[in-house]
């Protein structure tokens, strides 16, 4: 190819761009190298007057060397090349890319893969096509939320807090992360992160490290399930105030696997709220879920029976149990946002489970600053609610994410109904009908009632539903649960219920 043509200069708007791109090699090197170092997408990212283009091929080399072209011919030295690691292109991940600067004039670029920098026999020339460029926007997560974000820092926060020792568990997560982030501001006496998944929490101690708020702070690989740990660790750490954040979350997946479900959190939530009590920590706040209200699957029932739990423990402990319960969290990990994100970046199509499926929505240090301010309010027993306004759709939703990200929905990118999952509602309720609802002194902030449960009876089950899960029986697991939870619906069961 010789006739190289007019070239323009394509987007002017600073941002960066899908650019299409064409590669040819030389065919003397055809046969060597194939076509493995074709690329047909590049990055282009515009500052100003800068344009950088950023490229990998499927197969690199530290001998690899790029020249300008200007109408078929070399023009110049080799071009100033930073060489980059694990770099995603167009939904790809590449191992190496190489990014450099655009000159106005200048549509090819030509590609030496050989040891010899010289600008001759290019093994391959890169043809950029501006005009199919299309703008990437990194979508603010307020924005999908459709009102304002509120987060509280106030003086009762301030002082439940500072010069304590705090505990979180599950602080690798998205909600545990984000209290530490917000517990550090402010000014702990010492921080304790718990969690199973040392690469989670070990980002997060990284992140507070490279802020300067590690000093106080201790990380600790323990699982809620295993008892004896938990008591060592509070043995000898004393928490005052611990903030219960690790479960699995995950609807569909806890379907498939009841039994690990109920032992991580009905009886990792047990465990530290019964060691918590031993060791006369002030106050505990379990995270929950709307889930819990009137539960259509077995996460959400276990998240009912962890607020049962705290309900419970309450009325015998010197330690204050209190529950948060919110809906769904903007962008958090296994979300629907980051899942929609993931299926736009690679094309489509983006998929809903129904038309009409509804959730509510906060962000996730919006949700956080109520779990603190519940904390520094509780009286004991409460299950504090977030008036977090109307419902959103997903559909909705979904549209709105492809639109905030440039493009066109069911243009380039089409939307799919794939049908609800097992155990999956159409949208979900904020309080239990006989729970009722009562005001605190905050704005937007609501109380529901603690129901009754009769404690002898209720840890009676607890062993029962234990013994089930130990066993593995994922059917009758079920209907133990249920035992507990009158208000969990079984879909498509009829069998009655083993009172254990």
């Amino acid at each position: 190819c010789t006739s190289f043509g007019a070239f323009a200069m394509g987007p002017s708007e600073d941002g960066v761009y899908e650019v299409p791109i064409e590669m040819w090699h030389a065919e003397k090197e055809r046969t060597s190298m194939g076509d493995s170092y074709i690329v047909h997408t590049a990055l282009l990212t515009v500052d100003g007057d800068e344009k950088t283009l950023t490229i990998a091929p499927a197969k690199t080399t530290s001998d690899m060397h790029f020249w300008y072209y200007k109408d078929g011919s070399v023009e110049g030295d080799t071009v100033e090349v930073e060489q980059k690691n694990n770099v995603e292109i167009d939904g790809t991940e590449y191992e190496t890319a190489f990014e450099f600067p655009i000159k106005s004039d200048n549509e090819f670029v030509g590609v030496k893969f050989a040891a010899s920098a010289m600008p001759l026999s290019p093994s391959a020339r890169i043809k950029i096509d501006y005009d199919s460029a299309k703008k990437i926007r990194d979508v603010n997560i307020e924005d999908l939320l459709g009102r304002e974000s509120r987060q509280i820092k106030d003086s009762e926060v301030v002082d439940f807090i500072k010069n304590k020792k705090v505990l979180v568990t599950g602080a690798g997560g998205s909600i545990g992360s984000e209290l530490c982030r917000q517990i550090c501001d402010l000014e702990p006496k010492e921080l304790i992160l718990l969690d199973i998944y040392e690469n989670n929490v070990y980002e997060i101690q990284q992140e507070l490290s490279r802020k300067g708020q590690d000093k106080n702070i201790k990380v600790l690989i323990a699982s809620v399930r295993d008892k004896k740990r938990i008591d060592e660790i509070f043995s000898s750490y004393k928490p005052e105030i611990v903030f219960h954040a690790a479960a699995h979350k995950h609807v569909p997946l806890m379907e498939d696997s009841p039994c690990e479900a109920i032992k991580n959190n009905v009886f990792g939530t047990l465990n530290v709220a019964q060691i918590s009590a031993k060791y006369k920590v002030e106050r505990f706040v379990l995270i929950s879920t709307d889930k819990a209200v009137n539960p259509t699957n077995i996460m959400g029932a276990t998240k009912r029976c962890c607020e049962m739990i705290v309900q419970t423990l309450e009325k015998s402990s010197f330690t204050e149990f209190v529950a948060v319960r919110f809906g769904n969290v903007l962008g958090s990990n296994g979300s629907v946002v980051p899942l929609f994100k993931k299926q736009i970046e690679e094309g489509g199509p983006v998929k809903v489970t129904h038309p009409e499926i509804t959730r509510f929505f906060m962000t996730i240090p919006e949700a956080v600053s109520l779990v603190l301010e519940a904390g520094a309010i509780a009286k004991g027993g409460e299950i504090f609610v977030l008036n977090m306004g109307e419902p959103v759709k997903i559909l909705d939703l979904a549209k709105n994410l492809i639109t905030l990200s440039g493009l066109e929905p069911d243009v380039d990118i089409k939307i799919e109904f794939t049908g609800l999952r097992p155990g999956e509602k159409l949208y979900e309720e904020i309080l239990m009908d006989e729970e009722g609802l009562t005001d605190t002194n905050k704005d937007k902030i609501y109380i529901g009632q603690p129901i009754d449960v009769d404690e002898g009876e209720f840890f009676d089950k607890l062993k029962y539903l234990k013994y089930v899960a130990d066993m593995e029986d994922e059917v009758e697991v079920r209907y133990a649960m249920r035992n507990l939870v009158p208000t969990y619906v079984i879909k498509g069961e009829d069998k009655v219920a083993i009172t254990g």
